[in-house]
């Protein structure tokens, strides 16, 4: 009985333990404009990654309209490192666009984190 009770204890912990990790938070960002007229976003992300199971593994510029204006995809889990920054160059933003929208993605909840706006300038 203390056997079936422990194993059932660790099955719901396995379960679980990935949930309680929440969603993926941008809690930084710098824009700078490069000479081409292109932009590069440096974002920080948080979020308790757990292993390949539960991590960040993308974050999004989006125009005002929702328009995907860059994407960076993270290829791994960054478990012992948090929160973490990552960098993308070579943005194309339109003229009338002023500001955007970044978020971030993780692989159990999806979106949902905090958000930062940016003004371009």
């Amino acid at each position: 009985m203390r056997t079936a009770c422990f194993l059932l204890a660790i099955g719901l912990f396995l379960i679980v333990a990935p949930v309680r990790a929440g969603e993926a938070d941008v809690v930084a960002a710098k824009a700078r404009r490069s000479g081409d007229g292109s932009w590069r976003f440096d974002v920080t992300v948080r979020h308790a990654d757990t292993g390949w199971e539960h991590y960040a593994d993308k974050w999004e510029v989006l125009a005002p309209d929702g328009t995907l204006l860059g994407e960076r995809v993270l290829l791994h889990p960054h478990v012992e490192e948090q929160p973490f920054t990552r960098s993308l160059a070579g943005v194309a933003i339109p003229p009338d666009v002023t500001r955007v929208r970044i978020r971030a993605h993780d692989s159990l909840h999806a979106y949902g984190g905090r958000e930062l706006t940016l003004e371009l300038r």
